[in-house]
């Protein structure tokens, strides 16, 4: 289109020239501009002048420029994470200072949650049986509203059914297509009820849909202290039950790893850790945009030749 320029000059000429025509008919040689008034040298100039600038404003338009702009799609995590969270009575246990062990739980499944980005979180609890409290998704507040809103016995079952965790945990993972599947199961204790009473068939349903599990212990050495709000007996105390070996033997099959944590402090930092491990990283991809830029000159040019147009059949129309 820039070739066109040339036969601008070519046009611009033949209006020049027709200028001219136009004041000797007028009776005002050209080649007299003492003589002209300023509307008659306006008259010689201008629409001159105005198709020149708009013919080549036009042929600017007929060649399209563009604006490019670069822009990168940020590097996504592609992880699907399932939070298994035990609240079983046992977790009231006030060991945790300041919290008790539910608490300092929620609140560092609470961190975790708050820093992964691009991963899809789900929610299963556990005591006596398993539930879903919150399905795979991105919708991170929905996450932290349910591990808020998880409370002790809220599966109104006694007992620590390990088992039915990881299998409901699994069978909300297993048809995922993420690139990689995780379960972060939380407890202070064994399993001693449940429909799934065998660990290793557990563990190893996990493996077959290459589900790795990390298992966290939470409970002090020792005895542990219960706040019952009972006034005749306020306090209770209950001895550490934690089935290590079980966790870590979970925990090995499925290519996780175990962890045990005595206080909020080693919990938070527990998973923060398996923060750093569960993240698979895809390279940032780049794209180019073009925006068109003709309106540009496209616009001014029909607003110049209106004017002109404008001019010729007012202000030009009697020049002398």
């Amino acid at each position: 289109m820039l070739l066109l320029m040339p036969l601008a000059g070519l046009l611009a000429g033949f209006a020049r020239a027709q200028s001219a025509r136009r004041l000797s008919s007028a009776g005002m040689p050209a080649e007299m501009p003492a003589l002209r008034t300023l509307r008659t040298r306006l008259f010689a100039i201008v629409p001159f002048w105005g198709r020149v600038l708009a013919i080549m404003l036009v042929i600017f338009a007929l060649a399209r420029p563009q604006k490019a702009s670069r822009g990168e799609v940020p590097p996504a995590e592609g992880i699907d994470i399932m939070l298994a969270l035990d609240t079983s009575y046992s977790m009231a246990a006030e060991d945790f200072h300041p919290y008790n062990r539910l608490e300092a739980a929620k609140k560092a499944a609470a961190d975790f949650v708050k820093r992964r980005k691009n991963d899809r979180i789900g929610l299963t609890v556990f005591g006596g049986a398993a539930l879903l409290a919150c399905p795979l998704t991105l919708d991170y507040q929905s996450v932290l509203e349910m591990l808020e809103t998880s409370a002790l016995n809220m599966t109104r079952a006694d007992g620590t059914a390990i088992g039915d965790a990881i299998v409901t945990a699994v069978n909300h993972l297993r048809e995922s297509k993420a690139k990689s599947k995780a379960i972060v199961l939380l407890t202070d204790g064994r399993s001693n009820t449940g429909l799934v009473t065998d660990l290793n068939l557990a563990a190893k349903t996990a493996q077959a849909y290459d589900i790795k599990i990390y298992t966290i212990g939470t409970a002090g050495k020792g005895r542990a202290q219960i706040s019952t709000g009972d006034p005749m007996q306020p306090v209770i105390f209950i001895d550490e039950d934690l089935d290590e070996p079980a966790l870590r033997e979970i925990a090995g099959l499925t290519g996780g790893e175990f962890y045990r944590a005595k206080n909020y402090a080693e919990l938070n930092n527990i998973y923060a850790k398996i923060d750093s491990l569960e993240r698979t990283r895809f390279n940032a991809k780049t794209f180019t945009n073009y925006s068109d830029l003709y309106l540009y000159f496209l616009a001014p040019a029909l607003a110049l030749l209106a004017l002109l147009l404008l001019l010729e059949r007012t202000y030009f129309r009697t020049v002398p």
